[in-house]
Protein backbone atom coordinates (compact mmCIF):
# COMPACT_ATOMS: atom_id res chain seq x y z
CA UNK A 1 0.00 0.00 0.00
CA UNK A 2 1.37 3.39 -0.97
CA UNK A 3 1.95 6.08 1.65
CA UNK A 4 -0.89 8.21 0.28
CA UNK A 5 -3.29 5.27 0.28
CA UNK A 6 -2.38 4.47 3.88
CA UNK A 7 -2.94 8.08 4.93
CA UNK A 8 -6.39 8.10 3.30
CA UNK A 9 -7.34 4.82 5.00
CA UNK A 10 -6.16 6.09 8.38
CA UNK A 11 -8.09 9.33 7.89
CA UNK A 12 -11.32 7.41 7.25
CA UNK A 13 -10.54 5.12 10.19
CA UNK A 14 -10.04 8.03 12.62
CA UNK A 15 -13.18 9.80 11.39
CA UNK A 16 -15.30 6.68 11.74
CA UNK A 17 -13.82 5.49 15.02
CA UNK A 18 -14.32 8.85 16.74
CA UNK A 19 -17.85 9.10 15.38
CA UNK A 20 -18.76 5.87 17.20
CA UNK A 21 -17.86 7.39 20.54
CA UNK A 22 -19.81 10.56 19.76
CA UNK A 23 -22.98 8.48 19.65
CA UNK A 24 -24.72 7.30 22.85
CA UNK A 25 -25.99 4.27 20.91
CA UNK A 26 -22.54 2.68 21.01
CA UNK A 27 -22.34 2.92 24.79
CA UNK A 28 -25.76 1.31 25.09
CA UNK A 29 -24.71 -1.54 22.77
CA UNK A 30 -21.44 -2.14 24.65
CA UNK A 31 -23.24 -2.17 28.02
CA UNK A 32 -25.84 -4.61 26.67
CA UNK A 33 -23.05 -6.82 25.30
CA UNK A 34 -21.21 -6.91 28.62
CA UNK A 35 -24.41 -7.54 30.60
CA UNK A 36 -25.51 -10.27 28.18
CA UNK A 37 -22.17 -12.08 27.96
CA UNK A 38 -21.55 -11.96 31.71
CA UNK A 39 -25.19 -12.58 32.59
CA UNK A 40 -25.37 -15.71 30.47
CA UNK A 41 -22.05 -16.87 31.94
CA UNK A 42 -22.86 -16.43 35.61
CA UNK A 43 -26.61 -17.16 35.63
CA UNK A 44 -27.31 -19.59 32.78
CA UNK A 45 -23.81 -21.05 32.57
CA UNK A 46 -23.66 -21.20 36.38
CA UNK A 47 -19.90 -20.85 36.28
CA UNK A 48 -19.68 -20.27 40.04
CA UNK A 49 -21.37 -23.61 40.76
CA UNK A 50 -19.24 -25.59 38.33
CA UNK A 51 -16.18 -27.64 39.22
CA UNK A 52 -14.92 -27.34 35.66
CA UNK A 53 -12.56 -24.38 35.15
CA UNK A 54 -13.45 -23.82 31.50
CA UNK A 55 -14.99 -20.97 29.54
CA UNK A 56 -16.05 -23.01 26.51
CA UNK A 57 -19.62 -23.79 27.57
CA UNK A 58 -20.54 -21.13 30.12
CA UNK A 59 -18.99 -18.15 28.31
CA UNK A 60 -18.09 -18.62 24.63
CA UNK A 61 -21.16 -20.75 23.90
CA UNK A 62 -23.39 -17.67 24.00
CA UNK A 63 -21.26 -15.31 21.91
CA UNK A 64 -22.61 -16.25 18.44
CA UNK A 65 -26.17 -15.56 19.51
CA UNK A 66 -25.17 -12.21 20.98
CA UNK A 67 -23.24 -11.17 17.85
CA UNK A 68 -26.15 -12.03 15.58
CA UNK A 69 -27.99 -9.01 17.02
CA UNK A 70 -25.37 -6.66 18.42
CA UNK A 71 -22.75 -6.77 15.64
CA UNK A 72 -25.30 -5.52 13.05
CA UNK A 73 -26.36 -2.86 15.58
CA UNK A 74 -22.80 -1.50 15.52
CA UNK A 75 -22.18 -1.90 11.79
CA UNK A 76 -25.55 -0.80 10.37
CA UNK A 77 -24.45 2.83 10.23
CA UNK A 78 -21.33 2.19 8.12
CA UNK A 79 -22.82 3.18 4.77
CA UNK A 80 -26.51 3.64 5.49
CA UNK A 81 -25.74 6.78 7.47
CA UNK A 82 -23.64 8.17 4.60
CA UNK A 83 -26.52 7.58 2.19
CA UNK A 84 -29.11 9.06 4.55
CA UNK A 85 -27.13 12.23 5.27
CA UNK A 86 -26.11 12.70 1.66
CA UNK A 87 -22.42 12.59 2.55
CA UNK A 88 -21.80 9.50 0.40
CA UNK A 89 -21.50 11.57 -2.77
CA UNK A 90 -19.15 13.98 -1.00
CA UNK A 91 -17.04 11.10 0.29
CA UNK A 92 -16.76 9.60 -3.18
CA UNK A 93 -15.57 12.91 -4.66
CA UNK A 94 -12.62 13.02 -2.28
CA UNK A 95 -9.19 11.87 -3.53
CA UNK A 96 -9.56 8.35 -2.17
CA UNK A 97 -10.68 5.03 -3.56
CA UNK A 98 -13.78 3.13 -2.36
CA UNK A 99 -11.51 0.42 -0.99
CA UNK A 100 -9.73 2.89 1.28
CA UNK A 101 -13.08 3.99 2.69
CA UNK A 102 -14.32 0.40 3.04
CA UNK A 103 -11.21 -0.80 4.87
CA UNK A 104 -11.03 2.31 7.08
CA UNK A 105 -14.66 1.98 8.16
CA UNK A 106 -14.38 -1.78 8.71
CA UNK A 107 -11.24 -1.50 10.85
CA UNK A 108 -12.92 1.20 12.96
CA UNK A 109 -15.91 -1.07 13.66
CA UNK A 110 -13.56 -4.02 14.28
CA UNK A 111 -11.62 -2.02 16.87
CA UNK A 112 -14.85 -1.13 18.63
CA UNK A 113 -15.63 -4.83 19.01
CA UNK A 114 -12.07 -5.64 20.04
CA UNK A 115 -12.39 -3.15 22.89
CA UNK A 116 -15.80 -4.55 23.85
CA UNK A 117 -14.51 -8.13 23.94
CA UNK A 118 -11.46 -7.05 25.94
CA UNK A 119 -13.78 -5.58 28.58
CA UNK A 120 -14.98 -9.09 29.45
CA UNK A 121 -11.65 -9.76 31.23
CA UNK A 122 -13.40 -10.11 34.65
CA UNK A 123 -14.75 -13.45 33.41
CA UNK A 124 -11.19 -14.70 32.81
CA UNK A 125 -10.12 -13.44 36.23
CA UNK A 126 -13.05 -15.30 37.80
CA UNK A 127 -12.27 -18.59 36.08
CA UNK A 128 -8.61 -18.30 37.08
CA UNK A 129 -9.71 -17.68 40.67
CA UNK A 130 -11.94 -20.78 40.61
CA UNK A 131 -9.23 -23.08 39.29
CA UNK A 132 -6.34 -23.55 36.92
CA UNK A 133 -7.88 -23.36 33.44
CA UNK A 134 -6.06 -24.40 30.31
CA UNK A 135 -4.99 -21.12 28.64
CA UNK A 136 -5.24 -22.70 25.15
CA UNK A 137 -9.06 -22.81 24.88
CA UNK A 138 -9.30 -19.32 26.41
CA UNK A 139 -6.97 -17.80 23.80
CA UNK A 140 -8.50 -19.64 20.85
CA UNK A 141 -11.98 -18.92 22.22
CA UNK A 142 -11.31 -15.20 22.26
CA UNK A 143 -9.82 -15.40 18.76
CA UNK A 144 -12.92 -17.27 17.56
CA UNK A 145 -15.20 -14.74 19.28
CA UNK A 146 -13.44 -11.81 17.60
CA UNK A 147 -13.50 -13.50 14.19
CA UNK A 148 -17.22 -14.25 14.59
CA UNK A 149 -17.88 -10.59 15.38
CA UNK A 150 -15.83 -9.54 12.34
CA UNK A 151 -17.78 -11.95 10.13
CA UNK A 152 -21.08 -10.44 11.27
CA UNK A 153 -19.67 -6.92 10.81
CA UNK A 154 -18.56 -7.72 7.25
CA UNK A 155 -22.02 -9.08 6.40
CA UNK A 156 -23.54 -5.91 7.87
CA UNK A 157 -21.16 -3.76 5.81
CA UNK A 158 -22.37 -5.49 2.65
CA UNK A 159 -26.03 -4.96 3.57
CA UNK A 160 -25.36 -1.34 4.54
CA UNK A 161 -23.91 -0.57 1.11
CA UNK A 162 -27.27 -1.26 -0.57
CA UNK A 163 -29.66 0.73 1.61
CA UNK A 164 -29.97 4.16 3.17
CA UNK A 165 -32.16 2.87 6.01
CA UNK A 166 -30.36 1.69 9.13
CA UNK A 167 -33.45 -0.22 10.22
CA UNK A 168 -33.61 -2.17 6.94
CA UNK A 169 -29.86 -2.79 7.13
CA UNK A 170 -30.19 -4.08 10.69
CA UNK A 171 -33.06 -6.46 9.88
CA UNK A 172 -31.37 -7.83 6.74
CA UNK A 173 -28.03 -8.23 8.53
CA UNK A 174 -29.56 -10.04 11.50
CA UNK A 175 -31.41 -12.37 9.11
CA UNK A 176 -28.22 -13.14 7.15
CA UNK A 177 -26.12 -13.68 10.28
CA UNK A 178 -28.83 -15.91 11.75
CA UNK A 179 -28.95 -17.93 8.53
CA UNK A 180 -25.17 -18.34 8.48
CA UNK A 181 -25.40 -19.57 12.07
CA UNK A 182 -28.38 -21.91 11.86
CA UNK A 183 -27.23 -23.79 8.74
CA UNK A 184 -24.56 -25.32 10.98
CA UNK A 185 -26.65 -25.86 14.11
CA UNK A 186 -26.32 -29.61 14.92
CA UNK A 187 -30.01 -30.23 15.61
CA UNK A 188 -31.12 -28.59 12.36
CA UNK A 189 -28.40 -30.26 10.29
CA UNK A 190 -29.26 -33.74 11.65
CA UNK A 191 -32.99 -33.20 11.11
CA UNK A 192 -32.53 -32.04 7.51
CA UNK A 193 -30.08 -34.89 6.80
CA UNK A 194 -32.63 -37.45 8.04
CA UNK A 195 -35.48 -35.86 6.09
CA UNK A 196 -33.76 -35.63 2.70
CA UNK A 197 -32.66 -38.65 0.63
CA UNK A 198 -29.31 -40.19 1.59
CA UNK A 199 -27.88 -39.09 -1.77
CA UNK A 200 -28.24 -35.45 -0.67
CA UNK A 201 -26.64 -35.88 2.73
CA UNK A 202 -23.21 -34.85 1.43
CA UNK A 203 -24.72 -31.58 0.13
CA UNK A 204 -26.32 -30.92 3.53
CA UNK A 205 -23.00 -31.50 5.27
CA UNK A 206 -21.22 -29.20 2.82
CA UNK A 207 -23.77 -26.42 3.41
CA UNK A 208 -23.38 -26.87 7.17
CA UNK A 209 -19.61 -26.46 6.73
CA UNK A 210 -20.31 -22.93 5.46
CA UNK A 211 -21.82 -22.03 8.81
CA UNK A 212 -20.11 -19.65 11.22
CA UNK A 213 -21.08 -21.93 14.09
CA UNK A 214 -19.18 -25.03 12.97
CA UNK A 215 -15.86 -23.20 12.71
CA UNK A 216 -16.46 -21.16 15.86
CA UNK A 217 -17.03 -24.10 18.21
CA UNK A 218 -13.98 -25.96 16.89
CA UNK A 219 -11.77 -23.05 17.91
CA UNK A 220 -13.36 -22.66 21.36
CA UNK A 221 -12.24 -26.20 22.17
CA UNK A 222 -8.64 -25.05 22.00
CA UNK A 223 -8.13 -26.41 18.49
CA UNK A 224 -6.51 -23.67 16.45
CA UNK A 225 -6.92 -24.97 12.90
CA UNK A 226 -5.82 -22.70 10.08
CA UNK A 227 -8.80 -23.63 7.90
CA UNK A 228 -11.20 -22.18 10.49
CA UNK A 229 -9.31 -18.89 10.54
CA UNK A 230 -9.12 -18.95 6.74
CA UNK A 231 -12.88 -19.52 6.58
CA UNK A 232 -13.69 -16.39 8.58
CA UNK A 233 -11.14 -14.35 6.64
CA UNK A 234 -12.71 -15.58 3.39
CA UNK A 235 -16.17 -14.54 4.58
CA UNK A 236 -14.84 -11.09 5.45
CA UNK A 237 -13.12 -10.67 2.07
CA UNK A 238 -16.21 -11.81 0.13
CA UNK A 239 -18.52 -9.53 2.15
CA UNK A 240 -16.23 -6.54 1.61
CA UNK A 241 -16.13 -7.33 -2.12
CA UNK A 242 -19.93 -7.25 -2.12
CA UNK A 243 -19.72 -3.93 -0.26
CA UNK A 244 -17.48 -2.60 -3.01
CA UNK A 245 -19.90 -3.73 -5.70
CA UNK A 246 -22.78 -2.08 -3.85
CA UNK A 247 -20.91 1.20 -3.56
CA UNK A 248 -19.95 1.11 -7.23
CA UNK A 249 -23.60 0.61 -8.14
CA UNK A 250 -24.64 3.54 -5.93
CA UNK A 251 -21.85 5.69 -7.32
CA UNK A 252 -22.90 4.93 -10.91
Amino acid sequence: MKSRDLENTLAIFKREFLSYFNSPVLYVIVVIYLLASMGFTFFFGRILDSDNASLTQPFFFWHPWIYIVLAPAVGMRMWSEEHRLGTFELLMTMPLSPWQAIIGKFIAAALVWFISIALTFPVVITICWLGNPDPGPIMTGYAASFLYALGCLAVTSAASAFTRSQVVCFIVSVALCLLLTLIGYPGIVDTVARTLPASLESIVRFVSYLSFLDHFYEMTKGIFVFRDVLYFLSVIVVALLVTHLGLRAKRA
